[in-house]
Order: C-alpha cells, then sequence, then structure tokens
C-alpha cells in the first residue's frame, strides 16, 4: 500500500445539508451554546506524519456537524499536492463521510471514532484514498475555539502595489497573485521575458490548494517593473500584482541625488559602474576583475581579485564577488536613486604557475566572505555619492 503523508489546515464550512446527529463532547461547551471547534492536530495520526484541522459545529454539548479539509503528497516524498474537503455525517461517536480528491479525482472514504479522554480526545478509524487505506489511531488531542483558530490562519504574501518608497518592497522584486486555474497559463505567458522567475513560488503547497491562489514571485529590472505590474494586473486570472520584499536590506543601502547619474530618464551605468567599483577596489584592497549588469534583474555584479594573506608563501588569490543594485527610491519620478551592496562572497584559489593546490571551503553559503564592516565599502560609497545612511533605530535616513 503506498504511503501517504497528510498536511491538513482549516477554511472548512459546514454545509446545512449534514446528516445530525449526537455525541459527548467535553465540559467546554456551556449548556445550549451554539459554537464551533477546531482541532488543529491529531496527535500521532499516520506515524505523526498528518497535521490535521478538523472543523465541529456544537450546539450546547451536541456535535450537529463535523467537515474534513485534508492535504497530501500524492506519493511518498512528492512535493505535489492533492485534497479533498469531505462534510461528516454524526452518529453517536462516529464520524463518516465519501467525497473525491479534488487533484486527482480519487473515491475518498472517511469513518472515525472519536471519544472524550479527561481534557482531549481520541480518534480512530480509517480515511481511504482511492486503493490505499490508512489507520487512524490517535490520542490526547485538544480543540481550539474559532478566533483561536482564526488567529492562526492570519497570512500575507507581502503584495504591495503602491508602495509609497522602497523602504519595505524592494525595487526589483515583483509578487502576482493569480488563481490556481490560471497559473499555468500566466507562467507560460512569461517564457521569454527578461525577468527571473522564482522557483520556490512554483510549488503548490496544500495553502495554495485551499486559497485557490497562488502567489508567483518574480524579479526584474527596477527601470521595467512598474510596467510589468500594469501589465500583469490586466492579465487573466490575475488577483494582485505589485511589489514585494526582495534583495534590498536598508542597513546595506545608501540613497543619493539622481542627476549626476542620469542620462535623461535612464541611469548612466558606465558611470555607475565605474565610481561603485573604484569605490569598492580601494576599501577591499583589491583589483577589480569584472562587472556585469543582469538585462533580467538590473543587478551588477563584481568580481575583485587580491592576494590572499592566509598563507602568503602559497602565492594564493581570494576573488571578492559583491553584488549591488542601483534603483530610484520610490516608484514613478523621483530625484533620488538607492543604491544596495550586498555581502562580499569571498573564495580562495590557487591561481599560481605551475602546479596548484586544489582547495575546498569548510564554510557553508557565503559565511566565509560575509565582512560585517565591509573595510569601510558602504560609508565610502555614501562620501563618493553624497548620500545617505539608513537610521534602523528611527526608520529613517540619516
Amino acid at each position: 500500500m503506498r504511503a501517504l503523508l497528510f498536511c491538513l489546515v482549516g477554511l472548512m464550512t459546514a454545509s446545512t445539508g449534514l446528516a445530525y446527529g449526537q455525541m459527548k463532547l467535553s465540559p467546554k461547551a456551556a449548556p445550549g451554546a451554539n459554537e464551533t471547534r477546531y482541532f488543529t492536530a491529531i496527535d500521532g495520526l499516520m506515524d505523526g506524519n498528518a497535521d490535521v484541522i478538523l472543523k465541529e459545529t456544537r450546539q450546547g454539548k451536541t456535535v450537529t456537524a463535523a467537515v474534513l479539509d485534508v492535504c497530501y503528497p500524492t506519493a511518498k516524498g512528492s512535493d505535489r499536492k492533492d485534497r479533498f474537503v469531505v462534510n461528516l455525517a454524526v452518529n453517536g461517536q462516529t464520524l463518516t463521510g465519501t467525497t473525491q480528491s479534488s487533484v486527482g479525482k480519487l473515491p475518498v472514504t472517511v469513518k472515525l471514532v472519536r471519544k472524550p479522554t479527561g481534557d482531549g480526545f481520541e480518534f480512530k478509524g480509517q480515511i481511504g484514498i482511492g486503493q490505499a487505506v490508512t489507520e487512524v489511531n490517535s490520542s490526547d488531542n485538544s480543540d481550539l475555539s474559532e478566533k483561536e483558530f482564526q488567529d492562526n490562519q492570519t497570512t500575507d504574501d507581502g503584495i504591495t502595489a503602491t508602495p509609497k518608497d522602497f523602504t519595505e518592497v524592494s525595487p526589483e522584486s515583483i509578487g502576482v497573485r493569480v488563481k490556481l486555474d490560471a497559473v499555468s497559463d500566466f507562467l507560460k505567458s512569461l517564457k521569454g521575458q527578461d525577468i527571473e522567475v522564482s522557483w520556490s513560488s512554483l510549488a503548490v503547497t496544500c495553502d495554495v490548494l485551499r486559497a485557490g491562489e497562488q502567489t508567483i514571485s518574480l524579479s526584474a529590472d527596477p527601470d521595467r517593473a512598474a510596467g510589468l505590474i500594469a501589465k500583469f494586473k490586466s492579465a487573466p486570472g490575475v488577483v494582485a500584482a505589485g511589489w514585494t520584499t526582495g534583495v534590498v536590506e536598508m542597513e546595506r543601502t545608501i540613497r543619493f541625488p539622481a542627476a549626476d547619474w542620469r542620462d535623461g530618464d535612464r541611469l548612466n551605468r558606465d558611470k555607475l559602474t565605474a565610481a561603485i567599483s573604484n569605490v569598492l577596489a580601494g576599501s577591499l584592497s583589491a583589483k577589480s576583475s569584472s562587472t556585469a549588469w543582469s538585462s533580467s534583474t538590473g543587478k551588477l555584479k563584481f568580481k575583485f581579485k587580491r592576494p590572499s594573506q592566509t598563507y602568503p608563501a602559497l602565492d594564493l588569490t581570494e576573488t571578492i564577488e559583491v553584488t549591488a543594485l542601483v534603483a530610484p527610491e520610490k516608484p514613478g519620478a523621483t530625484e533620488r536613486l538607492m543604491l544596495w551592496i550586498g555581502n562580499p562572497v569571498i573564495s580562495t584559489t590557487d591561481e599560481a604557475a605551475g602546479a596548484k593546490l586544489n582547495l575546498a571551503s569548510d564554510s557553508n553559503g557565503d559565511e566565509e566572505g560575509d565582512q560585517s564592516d565591509d573595510n569601510g565599502s558602504l560609508d565610502a560609497l555614501a562620501r563618493e555619492f553624497k548620500g545617505q545612511r539608513w537610521d534602523a533605530d528611527k526608520s529613517a535616513w540619516k
């Protein structure tokens, strides 16, 4: 039998056509009170691989209806998800129901026996999906009120359609929320365009299945971002489009007058590249090796080289990579620009003549190159561009 991993969330509604029955409940419910309770976990279900939310409608101490919403991998270890929502009939302590999964269209049967156990509840029974039947044997489960449940469901995709500036959202980062049945066509429409699509945003998660909407994350040159957002807003199935968080960290950003760094309405990229490269070369005590602007994201990547001081006799070389982004300080017309500088990433190699020493990095990610003060690079850039640094304590420009 194929194993199923279950991940369950709420957003479940009771049907007025559900069968009515009775069930003994915990003493939490006041006599005669009407309320909704949620189980946000059934401990031990599917050997601990399931996360269950079960919604119950109660009158006083009597359960009158229950709804189960289940999201699960289509196969063991798979990233693809399927989902079913089933209205459960109540008959004594037994909850039963049948439905069909939303993606695979597989028949689903549920039979659970629910018993109060002191301050908690016990669930036993079976859940069948297609030909696979999974045993349910879970004890010591507790429930939540409607308010507690809803407080835990708050989510925000961070899309801001009209930001006042780029201090809380990033000028190159675009979020597009699309109805689930239109996502495939939307993504196909992006083929051949000079943008980058975040791979992680393509995952159809359980939250996406329940919401019926998916947020696709994109990166584009800040000069083209506003036009793309306007275009996306009119695309079929798009619910919202705007800027969202991205690479820009305010503590590593300076703001400076734009007049000296533009040719008309466009950035003078050659002048900006030369100025930034000269400042970084001086503060890092290195020589420029290469520079490149990304036509997709507008990011500017620098490479510098310098002799390694770790073991001078070996004549090793350090390569320092720095990513930068130049953008307007806000959408629309502005007299100021922003310059963000990423943390340097440093790698060491043997580039001397003759036989080479093969070196393996012992660090993960960019830890090797994370220089907290950048040898004063940010302050030097602020002086060169007559710019301002960000005051994190006051959340304002200095």
